[in-house]
C-alpha cells in the first residue's frame, strides 16, 4: 500500500499530550485521537446547546435589536445543522471502530459488532432516562442508539458502497416517508422524544429516513485517508457543491421559480384566484407558509408535493440532506485542518469532544434540575453552558483521561465483546489484530 506518511501535527500533540486512553470513537490508525474529528463534534454538541437553550440564551446585547437578530441567525444556523453533523460524525466513528480504510474481518470484526451494539442499547436507554427527566428537549441519544442498529450489516461496506447507500437514503427516503406519512390517519400528538418504531423511522424528532443518510455519509468519509491533502480537498469541494445544490436549489425553486407561491396556492385550495388578486393577503399568506417551514420538526407536511423542495432545518428533504451532508463536510474538514496547526490552542474544543456524551448528557441534566426553558430570555447562559463544558473537559482528560460515561461506556462494550469472542467458534480473519492497512 506503499509508505504510511508521518503523523500530522494534531494527532501527534494530542498523543504527546496525555496517554492514549481514549474511545474507539475519533482514534487514528497511528495511536493518538484525530483532534479535529473530538473539535468537530464538540462543535455539533454546543450547537445543540444553542438550540436547546434558545435565542433569548445567545444575546450579548440585551435588548438591542441588532444583538437579537444576530442571536436569532446563529440559533437558525444551528437548528438542524448541528443533530445531522453529530449524526455523522457518529458514522465517522463507526468506521474508525471498524477498521478504518479497509473493514475489519473475522474475530475483529465480531468484537467491533459486540462494541457497537453494547453501545446502541446503552445510548437507546440513557435517551429514554434523559427523556424521563422532563428538560424540554428532543434527545436524540434514543434515536442515536438506532441509527448505530441499522448500520451494524454495513460495517464491511467500503467507501464507494456506503456513499452510494447515502446517496439513495437521501433521495428516496423523504419522498418513501412523505408518501407514507400522506394517509387518513393524523399523527398522535407527541409526548416525548419518541414514542416508537413509527417515530424512530418516519414521524420523530430524528427519523431514520433522513438521519441515516448523514450515518451513512459519515462512514464513506471515514472509510478514506483523512490525512491525505487530495482527500481533504476532495471533502471541501464535495462540501461545498452539496451546500450549494441542497440550500441554493431550494431557494431557486422556492423562489424565483414560485414554488413558495405554489404552496400558498395549494394551502388555499380552491381560493386562489382571490387571493391572487389581493396582494396584501397574498403577501401575508406568504409570510405564514415561510414561517411555518422555519419550524418544522422532523418531517415537512404532507399536504402538497412541493415541500419535498424545502431545506429549511428539520425538514428531513433530499435538499436539506443535501445541505447539511455538504455543511459537516465543510465543518470537519475546517476543524481537521486548524487542528493541524493549532493543536494545542484548541485543546479544550478537543477534550470536549473527547467526551461528547459526557457534556450532552451533563448539560441535559442541568437543564432539567434549573428549570431552563429555551423561551426563557437570559443572555449569556449559553456562554456559562460552553465555558462549564470547556473547563470541565479540559480539567478532566488532563487529569483523569477518557470521559466518565465513555469509560463505562468502553468498559462494557469491552467485556461484551471478550465474552462473544471467549464464547464463539474462531472466525476465518483471525484473532483481534486487523489486516494489513485497516488503520487500526
Amino acid at each position: 500500500m506503499g509508505q504510511v506518511p508521518a503523523d500530522p501535527p494534531s494527532v501527534v500533540r494530542v498523543s504527546q499530550q496525555i496517554p492514549h486512553q481514549g474511545t474507539p470513537d475519533a482514534v487514528d490508525a497511528r495511536g493518538g485521537r484525530i483532534a479535529g474529528i473530538d473539535v468537530a463534534r464538540a462543535l455539533a454538541v454546543f450547537g445543540m446547546f444553542t438550540v436547546h437553550l434558545g435565542v433569548g440564551a445567545i444575546g450579548v446585547f440585551g435588548g438591542d435589536p441588532f444583538g437579537e437578530s444576530a442571536s436569532e441567525t446563529v440559533h437558525q444556523l444551528a437548528r438542524g445543522r448541528s443533530s445531522a453533523l453529530f449524526a455523522f460524525l457518529a458514522g465517522v466513528s463507526l468506521s474508525l471502530m471498524t477498521g478504518r480504510t479497509v473493514p475489519l474481518e473475522g474475530t475483529a470484526l465480531q468484537r467491533a459488532r459486540a462494541r457497537i451494539l453494547v453501545r446502541a442499547l446503552v445510548l437507546a436507554l440513557l435517551g429514554i432516562m434523559l427523556d424521563l427527566t422532563g428538560a424540554p428537549i428532543a434527545v436524540i441519544l434514543t434515536y442515536y442508539g438506532g441509527f448505530f442498529l441499522l448500520a451494524l450489516p454495513l460495517l464491511r461496506l467500503r467507501a464507494l458502497a456506503l456513499g452510494a447507500i447515502a446517496a439513495a437514503v437521501a433521495v428516496l427516503g423523504p419522498v418513501v416517508s412523505f408518501l407514507l406519512r400522506a394517509g387518513p390517519v393524523e399523527p398522535s400528538p407527541r409526548v416525548s422524544s419518541i414514542g416508537g418504531v413509527t417515530d424512530f423511522l418516519l414521524t420523530g424528532y430524528y427519523p431514520a429516513a433522513t438521519f441515516m443518510a448523514f450515518v451513512a455519509a459519515g462512514m464513506a468519509l471515514g472509510r478514506l485517508d483523512l490525512f491525505a491533502v487530495r482527500v481533504r480537498l476532495t471533502m471541501a469541494a464535495t462540501g461545498a457543491g452539496l451546500a450549494l445544490a441542497g440550500y441554493g436549489g431550494s431557494w431557486l425553486l422556492l423562489y424565483p421559480l414560485g414554488g413558495l407561491d405554489r404552496l400558498v396556492r395549494d394551502r388555499l385550495g380552491g381560493a386562489t384566484d382571490s387571493v391572487g388578486a389581493d396582494t396584501l393577503v397574498s403577501g401575508q399568506m406568504r409570510s405564514v407558509v415561510s414561517g411555518e417551514l422555519n419550524d418544522l420538526h422532523g418531517q415537512v407536511p404532507t399536504d402538497s408535493l412541493w415541500y419535498l423542495v424545502v431545506a429549511t432545518p428539520h425538514s428531513g428533504t433530499g435538499f436539506e440532506i443535501a445541505g447539511a451532508v455538504g455543511t459537516a463536510l465543510l465543518v470537519l474538514v475546517a476543524c481537521m485542518a486548524a487542528a493541524d496547526v493549532a493543536a494545542a490552542p484548541l485543546y479544550p474544543l478537543a477534550a470536549a469532544g473527547s467526551m461528547a456524551l459526557t457534556i450532552y448528557t451533563g448539560h441535559i441534566l442541568v437543564i432539567a434540575a434549573l428549570g431552563f426553558s429555551f423561551q426563557d430570555d437570559a443572555p449569556f447562559r449559553l456562554g456559562a453552558f460552553v465555558l462549564g463544558a470547556l473547563v470541565f473537559a479540559t480539567l478532566w482528560r488532563l487529569t483523569l483521561g477518557r470521559g466518565p460515561l465513555e469509560r463505562a461506556l468502553g468498559s462494557a462494550g469491552d467485556v461484551v465483546a471478550e465474552l462473544v469472542t471467549a464464547t464463539g467458534p474462531p472466525l476465518e480473519g483471525g484473532g483481534g489484530a486487523p489486516p494489513p492497512g485497516s488503520g487500526r
